[in-house]
């Protein structure tokens, strides 16, 4: 038995209290009180922060090491959507990041990843009808069904969607959403077919809207989506409807902060203590019916102690009675695993990032994609640039670069278009973390600097990279072209060292430039994306 003295936040209760809380193997055995009032000598106690939505895949982490970090920021579980995996793998991926996560303990809570692939406009690895979506949703570890990122086909009864669906009420578990700006009766009736959640609000109305129609909030701060600020007034204003996720957590960041930062920035802001710990620790055990202890007798043995209910700076974190972190420092060790991966596509030359135009004018008007910093959304404006050569050109003096979309998994013609907003000065960078079918991406000055990145991660099988003319950085990412098995803080380490040469070296202002290329290829977020078909109108929901 492990004994802990702490001041109890009683978060259901909204009450502090001083006790000593006894572990028993994997359970509570019991809180024992000590007084009526906080004990300013004491650390505080409180269950474990829950990420709601996760791609575990985008740390570049496998579980094992996802958790490593997490857990020094006191969170004990997350609910994560492994669709990224299965979009290059399947099933098998999915098996993967299961067996992965179970080596430590930590508690992962995947789903089944509903849209495999995102839509037809683009080529992935695999796909999951409706037929494995039941395989999947019959089993333990599934415990809910993920992001129905197809809300046009929610809206227009698909019957492959409308199936899946069917399969998760059928086994009783909740249904995620995924409907950026759905609003009025189209929110409704995407609420009535059985969404509970949505973590894509980024307008506050948007938000309040689908709250009124009987779903959850997750608020989302991430590595590229970042809609906190304009979301965390609907904790005190609603509470028990919020909940804080990630979505995708870049290592250098989750090695900084968790779910925790997004706590503290709450109080901060000055919303109510109790609300904000029940979004962050509550509400998704509740909503997702959890097997996550809440801090009380008979529970399993999953919390935290913090300095205090303020700074929330780790002092220990329990997961099943163990102690997997202590001040910020995990105890959970590493493990080594089998890469597996899908890489088929073969090396490129310059001559094929080219965007040919027939006839004799010499300027050529087209449709720019424009990234937007801290978003997934993006832009459309439209640029006269220069034809040379039956070739049109970028014009990188006005920002307009050449962005890429290269099929990882069969040869074939890269498609190209221009782009807006990574403000390169020269070289390239590339990654084969593309959502959600992740091919290859690639943005760059210049087709022998693109040519050069982009044969680099097909000549490493997956990874991120940035050249210049001296210079070629890369991050391998072996498994599934997505994640690497190394030890968390020396891959932030990486990842920070390439991050930092594209914006100094190469000059972009974007906050995180491989997490904005990365959903370039997002053909469920609008505006104008590409995929390795072609140019994508997400508005009209068609190749243009």
């Amino acid at each position: 038995m492990i004994e802990r003295l702490a001041n109890l936040i009683d978060i259901e209760n909204r009450r502090i209290f001083p006790v000593r809380i006894r572990v028993a193997d994997t359970q509570i055995a019991a809180i024992d009180r000590l007084g009526n009032s906080p004990n300013a000598d004491l650390p505080y106690a409180l269950p474990g922060f829950i990420d709601s939505h996760v791609h575990i895949e985008s740390s570049m982490l496998v579980p094992t090491e996802f958790a490593r970090l997490a857990v020094t920021h006191g969170t004990v579980a997350t609910v994560s959507d492994p669709h990224e995996i299965a979009n290059v793998l399947g099933v098998e991926g999915v098996d993967f990041m299961i067996e992965n996560g179970k080596k430590v303990p930590f508690k992962f809570f995947f789903g089944a990843p509903s849209c495999v692939p995102a839509t037809t406009f683009e080529t992935a690895g695999a796909t999951i009808d409706a037929d494995a979506i039941a395989a999947l949703l019959a089993r333990d570890e599934i415990v809910y069904l993920a992001e129905m990122m197809n809300y046009p086909g929610v809206l227009m009864g698909d019957p492959g969607v409308m199936a899946k669906i069917g399969h998760a009420k059928a086994k009783g578990k909740p249904i995620d959403g995924h409907a950026p700006g759905l609003v009025g009766d189209q929110a409704a009736k995407y609420a009535a077919a059985g969404i509970t959640t949505d973590h894509e609000c980024v307008t506050l109305s948007e938000a309040i809207g689908k709250i009124a129609v009987g779903m959850k909030i997750l608020i989302r701060e991430g590595s590229a989506a970042k809609n906190f600020e304009a979301l965390f007034p609907l904790i005190d204003r609603y509470p028990g409807s919020t909940m804080f996720c990630s979505d995708d957590k870049h290592p250098d960041d989750l090695l900084h902060s968790h779910i925790d930062e997004l706590v503290r920035r709450s109080l901060a802001g000055g919303a109510d203590l109790f609300h904000v710990l029940d979004t962050a620790c509550i509400t998704p055990i509740k909503h997702y019916r959890l097997p996550v202890g809440l801090l009380r007798t008979g529970d399993p043995a999953d919390f935290q102690i913090v300095n205090n209910p303020t700074e929330f700076k780790n002092v220990e974190t329990i997961i099943e009675g163990k102690s997997v972190s202590q001040y910020g420092a995990s105890n959970i060790r590493s493990f080594a695993c089998q890469a597996i991966n899908r890489f088929e596509c073969q090396l490129k030359s310059p001559s094929q990032f080219k965007v040919p135009v027939s006839g004799t004018s010499v300027t050529k008007q087209v449709r720019v994609i424009q990234a937007i910093d801290r978003s997934l959304v993006t832009g459309e404006i439209a640029e006269s640039l220069d034809v040379v050569d039956n070739a049109v050109q970028p014009a990188p003096g006005r920002d307009v670069l050449k962005l890429t979309v290269v099929n990882r998994y069969q040869s074939a013609p890269p498609a190209t278009a221009f782009i807006n907003g990574f403000g390169l000065r020269k070289g390239a960078i590339a990654s084969s973390v593309g959502h959600d079918s992740h091919n290859i991406l690639a943005v760059g000055h210049d087709d022998e600097s693109i040519c050069r990145a982009v044969n680099l991660v097909i000549e490493n099988q997956g990874g991120i990279v940035a050249v210049d003319e001296k210079n070629e950085l890369l991050l391998p990412l072996p498994i599934a072209g997505l994640m690497t098995q190394a030890d968390g803080s020396v891959v932030a380490a990486e990842y920070q060292k390439i991050d930092r040469f594209v914006k100094q070296n190469l000059g972009s202002p974007l906050t995180a430039p491989f997490t904005t290329l990365s959903f370039m290829a997002l053909l469920v977020i609008p505006k104008l994306k590409l995929s390795d078909l072609g140019l994508f109108d997400c508005e009209t929901f068609s190749l243009v």
